[in-house]
């Protein structure tokens, strides 16, 4: 097990949710979209800030492979996913691979 090699892949988005009024509004937004990259993807999603406000959020997405370049596709599709989500905007983005 030692010798077992493997590549983290991790995007930090910064996310306006414009059409969200309410936090219900925000979570039916959210759900969706976390929802359709979990199924999509197979990655994890969580919700890792701004919590407490209606059209803000921080979401951070994950994979794991033992193949970067496999990561980096991966975080590529992911990334213009979530940029072309018809119901949200990216204000920043933070990518990182371990």
């Amino acid at each position: 097990m030692r010798n077992s090699t493997f590549i983290i892949g991790a995007v930090l988005f910064e996310l306006d949710i414009p059409g969200a009024f309410s936090l219900k509004d925000k979570r039916r937004v959210l759900n969706s979209l976390k929802s359709q990259m979990k199924n999509k993807f197979n990655v994890a999603v969580s919700e890792v800030g701004g919590k407490d406000v209606w059209n803000r959020s921080v979401l951070a997405v994950t994979t794991v492979s033992d193949n970067r370049r496999l990561v980096d596709e991966m975080l590529q599709k992911i990334i213009n996913f979530v940029d072309n989500f018809p119901e949200i905007n990216i204000l920043k983005m933070y990518e990182e691979i371990l």
